[in-house]
């Protein structure tokens, strides 16, 4: 267990900033996920704290001391890779205990440790099989193995799941953050996948142009956005042009397509200020279209698709702009019918417009 603290890490490669500024920090246990898109910095964050790259400015403290200048190898750190990077010529068992060989700990040591880790990610019986005869999870899991069997001080994951499909995805995740709650390790994990992040994580760190965007809860994270990237990026998002009309401190009246609400948002806003108003689709309902009050926004259903549990729906609206919604399976909608729309005002957000 470790508390980590990343303080201010800038990187740059030639003219390209990779990082710019990016702080962070884990207490003893946390599981933090840094989600963003490709070429965000994530993963240069994550390989700074590894030791595989050294930032151009910044710090990185573990428990307190200091570790930018201690090399890779003297970290302490247990790592797993995206594409596993297992020894294709040694069995499972020699590919977990290989880390053992470096360091100080009796031969006679090695097998207990290895089956214990083995256990943990239900390999147990596996350990003479090569790489080649596991599937695809089984692999990762060997990779997860090995990065537990030093038991290290920090746990680094990689974009673990990406090369699995989607339920082999599923099972992994829970596998890891399993191993990750009963050991008690401080863990920092890489993911694109915004549901992957939201399910495994105590904080998440959603990561743009090289800076945290937003640092928080999965929970405040999704639903208090600190702007219209974080909203867009970590699950399906409305947006509605809308004026503050009067409020501070994060309680707003605004004006919405013809509308006035009352609802929470970002305390920097004030009144006169230009806003956008974040409507998940859950909390959004179909209504009979001159059911009043019920009915906040009226419009014309422009795509109806049935997804099997739920309804994808989409309804453009009579004043302008469209919302999209998950309607009950068994409710009839159809392309063209007139519909009003619920609103869930105590989870409705509103947050700065976006400059252009």
């Amino acid at each position: 267990m470790a508390k980590v603290e990343v303080k201010a890490l800038t990187k740059r490669y030639s003219d390209v900033v990779a990082l710019d500024g990016v702080s962070l920090h884990a207490e003893s246990g946390e599981l933090i996920s840094l989600l963003g898109p490709s070429g965000c910095g994530k993963s240069t964050t994550l390989r700074c704290l590894a030791g595989f790259l050294s930032p151009d400015s910044g710090d990185i403290n573990v428990d307190g001391q200091s570790i930018v200048a201690t090399p890779s190898n003297r970290r302490d750190f247990g790592v797993v890779f995206q594409n596993y990077a297992l020894f294709p010529h040694m069995t499972v068992a020699e590919n977990v205990g290989y880390g053992l060989l470096f360091r100080k700990i009796p031969k006679s040591g090695h097998r207990p440790r290895i089956d214990s880790a083995l256990r943990m990610v239900r390999l147990t019986g596996l350990a003479d099989r090569l790489p080649k005869a596991l599937s695809g999870g089984q692999q990762q899991r060997v990779a997860l193995a090995r990065a537990l069997v030093i038991e290290p001080r920090l746990l680094l994951l990689d974009e673990p799941l990406a090369n699995l499909d989607a339920r082999l995805r599923d099972e992994v995740r829970w596998l890891i953050r399993e191993v990750q709650q009963q050991s008690g390790m401080t863990a920092f994990y890489v993911t694109h996948d915004q549901a992957e992040a939201m399910a495994i994580s105590d904080k998440v760190a959603v990561m743009k142009s090289g800076r945290v965007a937003q640092f928080a809860t999965p929970r405040e994270i999704y639903q208090r956005p600190s702007e219209r990237y974080v909203a867009d990026f970590t699950g399906e998002a409305n947006f509605l042009a809308a004026k503050v009309v009067d409020g501070s401190s994060g309680a707003f009246r605004v004006e919405v397509s013809g509308r006035t609400l009352d609802v929470r948002g970002i305390a920097s806003l004030k009144a006169g200020d230009r806003a956008e108003l974040l409507l998940r689709p859950e909390s959004l309902g179909l209504v009979a279209d001159d059911e009043p009050p019920t009915a906040l926004f009226r419009g014309t259903v422009s795509k109806a698709a049935f997804l099997g549990a739920s309804q994808h729906c989409e309804v453009a609206l009579a004043t302008g702009g469209m919302l999209k919604l998950a309607v009950p399976p068994n409710t009839f909608i159809s392309i063209g019918q007139h519909v009003g729309i619920s609103v869930d005002l105590d989870h409705a957000w509103l947050m700065p417009e976006v400059k252009p």
